[in-house]
């Protein structure tokens, strides 16, 4: 036991040496003084005391292949299309650039699918929302931050990406774009195009009913612009952004059902469907600065855009009661989605104990969503959101504090259209939801020594149903043996979410947190006869308990004396380790008692002869663990991937090579436990496991603008001999 405890206190004392690098304080990794660059060595993992931060852009194993492909190997993260995306128990609202994306589900991940993962600079998983985020962030807040804006000269940057599947089929998979970033004595623009294809399979088997194999062919075009005009201290950025989806899948199906008390009709059908989506996003954002760097004041206006097609059409129907027959459209489902906004948000310095800060701010949201289904207007939603918050922070000796609240005043209404069992289309009004409340939040931090903190934190969140979820042709397959639809009537979700956690040198820690919720939205699966019904529902009231761990491991402190190790000079990245992530989440929900679920992720880096880094990521979620109205019969999510990285030609080339899924044991394979009605076994497959390279190309520019500035053509980058930064030579 003594000697376990000596290794665990020597592995935490470790890390502090190679993990605490930077300062955890400092938000920038770059710094010009006197013509001279110091560069901060990246943290691939920072713990910070509401969030945990996850640097894409230096590391190959998640920045190759898709957005998703990349989330999901995220430590204490599961997306599922069941589930949707938690992380450690808690259900996540993403953001894109600090900006709501307002969608869920199918169009998340089409959408996620759809991005390069190299366009991701870092993911923010913020886990404790203060009060400056809207109140409907809900529990938890997953903020993915693309590429920086421009530098102060012209780069550009090449990225690929090219993957293979080869299941029953050969199939491709590729991802390229490019960067330009430049910038003159006016003003500085960045510009970011990309393009990604996607072939996949899928088979499923629907509770013995329905077996089908869908063929899926996915191409996905963005382009990002900025540009940042420079008014003495003041800035002014303007943002544009356009994505597009086009998704093509071929469905080939086999089913049965009972025309009668005595006639089972089997049938074999072909169907093909159509997604098409163009989000288009365009931001304003003026930045007031002042002599104090620490006061700051920002307005910004925002008009987002997404609209949405989707088709199916049976090409065939061969049955032994009906023979051969086409039904043509089945589905033609379009919907519009407008999203206006204006916030405010100031902060200054205040004497507060020994030092503290004010923050306050205000924001006007209006979103309009409209659906239709072969020509009828089904949907008519609008919401208004007017909120304002106040929050201090406060620092006394070794504690930190943190007191605000937010109010928010919500105006929800609607229309629904409806078409009954006689087929007469009704008309009702939504439930309207007009309320003002306000959401507290609260948090302690103590420093019980250099980087290692104890925290207490308390918030009070919203989260308002997701446009799918409302939306009544959220649907993607219909058939005889089928039936899913949105819920309009679906109500908020109000969360009450406590956590303590220790962390220690911003990569390792431990924690709990329970969150009480009353009309959490979930999926259910039912099934009535030869029907299987997949609808959304608010569940009454539940709690989500979350235990997690997460530690570094180098390697060294197994075959070198400790004595030896502190006297040693090293970058993080240039040593092997292991980091561990473990966690243990329950939800509890009184009508069906779902069983927890362990969570385990190990990722580990291997230095190997020629400076080539190996990294291997293994990820798994037990079997037996239930979620909302589910539980999986086979361990989830789980897969070994390896990823083999080299650079070249001064750093300017990174070569990867990749293997994803390589013992192909990612699977999906659970039943429901539905309150009414029969449950559903449900087993999904896809092809997962796929093999590929991936280049990153720093192009060389011509650079006129470094020549015109004596400065730049003295920069160096230079560490000290602990991975930090030393003081500019004179």
């Amino acid at each position: 036991m003594t000697k376990k405890l000596s290794s665990a206190v020597i592995a935490l004392l470790f890390t502090q040496l190679y993990f605490s690098q930077e300062n955890p304080n400092s938000p920038t990794k770059e710094k010009e003084i006197e013509g001279v660059v110091i560069t901060k060595t990246k943290k691939a993992v920072e713990q910070k005391a509401d969030r945990t931060i996850f640097d894409f852009s230096e590391q190959e194993s998640l920045n190759t292949g898709s957005a998703m492909e990349g989330i999901k190997k995220l430590p204490g993260l599961v997306a599922t299309d069941i589930a949707g995306m938690m992380y450690q128990g808690k259900m996540l609202a993403v953001y894109l650039n600090g900006r709501p994306l307002n969608i869920s589900s199918n169009d998340l991940t089409s959408f996620l699918e759809g991005m390069p993962a190299n366009s991701i600079e870092r993911i923010e998983v913020i886990t404790q929302p203060g009060a400056e985020f809207p109140a409907s962030s809900g529990g938890a807040i997953m903020n993915i931050i693309t590429n920086k804006n421009a530098n102060k000269y012209l780069t550009a940057t090449y990225a690929g990406n090219y993957a293979f599947t080869n299941e029953d089929q050969f199939r491709s998979r590729t991802n390229n774009s490019l960067s330009l970033n430049a910038r003159n004595k006016y003003f500085g623009w960045q510009l970011r195009v990309g393009q990604s294809y996607r072939e996949s399979e899928m088979n499923s088997n629907q509770d013995n009913l329905v077996f089908s194999s869908t063929d899926r062919i996915a191409l996905g075009t963005f382009a990002k612009a900025g540009v940042t005009f420079d008014l003495g201290n003041d800035k002014l950025l303007l943002n544009y952004d356009v994505y597009n989806n086009n998704n093509d899948n071929a469905t080939l199906s086999d089913g049965s059902y009972l025309l009668s008390s005595k006639v089972l009709n089997k049938y074999t059908a072909l169907d093909a469907a159509k997604t098409n989506s163009l989000r288009q996003e365009a931001v304003v954002t003026y930045q007031k600065r002042f002599d104090d760097k620490n006061k700051k004041l920002d307005f910004q206006a925002g008009y987002t855009r997404s609209d949405n097609e989707f088709y199916q059409d049976n090409i065939y129907n061969n049955s032994t009661s009906f023979g051969n027959q086409s039904y043509g459209r089945l589905l033609d489902n379009n919907s519009v989605m407008q999203v206006s906004n204006f916030k405010v948000d100031f902060s200054q310095p205040l004497k507060i104990l020994d030092e503290g800060k004010v923050s306050f701010g205000g924001l006007y949201e209006n979103q309009i969503f409209d659906t239709e289904s072969k020509g009828i207007t089904n949907l008519e939603y609008q919401r208004n959101t007017a909120s304002t918050y106040l929050e201090f922070q406060a620092k006394l000796k070794k504690f930190d504090f943190t007191l605000g609240t937010r109010a928010e005043n919500y105006d929800i209404s609607g229309t629904t259209r409806l078409t009954d069992s006689n087929g007469i289309l009704q008309e009702e009004a939504l439930i309207p939801f007009n309320k003002f409340k306000l959401f507290p939040n609260a948090s302690i931090q103590y420093n019980l020594m250099n980087q290692v903190y104890l925290a207490l934190n308390y918030n009070k969140k919203i989260t308002l149903p997701s446009i799918s979820s409302l939306n009544p042709n959220n649907n993607t397959f219909t058939g005889p043996n089928s039936s899913m639809t949105g819920n309009p009537y679906l109500q908020p979700t109000i969360f009450d979410n406590f956590e303590i956690k220790l962390s220690a040198f911003d990569y390792a820690f431990i924690g709990y947190n329970v969150s009480s919720i009353d009309n959490q939205v979930a999926q259910i699966l039912s099934r009535d006869g030869d029907v299987i019904e997949n609808k959304q529902v608010n569940i009454p009231n539940m709690r989500i308990h979350n235990f997690n761990i997460g530690m570094p491991i180098p390697f060294m402190i197994f075959t070198k004396p400790f004595s030896e190790i502190m006297k040693m000079n090293f970058n993080p990245d240039k040593i092997n380790f292991l980091y561990v992530y473990a966690g243990y989440v329950k939800h509890e929900i009184k009508e069906i008692d779902p069983k927890g679920m362990f969570i385990l992720n190990l990722m580990a880096q291997v230095m190997l002869p020629s400076q080539i880094r190996m990294t291997a990521n293994y990820n798994v979620l037990s079997k037996k663990a239930g979620f909302y109205y589910f539980e999986s019969e086979r361990p989830f999510n789980q897969q070994v991937d390896l990823t083999f990285t080299k650079k070249f030609l001064n750093d300017q080339l990174t070569v990867s090579v990749f293997g994803k899924d390589l013992f192909n044991t990612q699977v999906t394979q659970l039943h429901s436990k539905p309150l009414e009605g029969n449950s559903v076994f449900l087993y999904n497959k896809t092809d997962t496991r796929n093999f590929g390279f991936s280049v990153n190309y720093k192009i060389p520019t011509k650079n006129k603008l470094a020549k015109e500035d004596a400065n730049i053509l003295k920069q160096t980058n230079q560490t000290d001999n602990n991975g930090g930064v030393v003081q500019p030579v004179p």
